[in-house]
């Protein structure tokens, strides 16, 4: 399991590796071409937190493990999520 820290002081928010590979490809890609989006992070039992990302936010990835392949048509749902209005779910890897 691995952490995304938004902030600072940081909230840090618990990502299973592979989700958090995938999240850091895409949101790093919007980062660079100086995008800011909205991301939802559904919380177990805790509910839906959601946080502004732009290039002043500070971000740090963490990972326990190595994440594998990245899975080219889950990058795809994830960038089409982010540059909706609602900004980008964390939605689960299709097969």
């Amino acid at each position: 399991m691995g952490h995304l820290h938004y902030g600072s002081p940081p909230a840090s928010f618990a990502i299973p590796d592979r989700t958090l590979a995938h999240l850091e490809f895409v949101v790093l890609a919007k980062l660079r071409r100086k995008e800011a989006f909205a991301l939802s992070i559904d919380r177990e039992g805790e509910g839906r937190q959601q946080v502004w990302i732009n290039p002043s936010s500070t971000l740090r990835f963490e990972f326990d493990g190595a994440p594998g392949d990245i899975n080219r048509v889950w990058l795809e749902e994830l960038i089409d999520s982010a540059n909706a209005a609602a900004g980008m779910r964390i939605t689960p890897e299709p097969r």
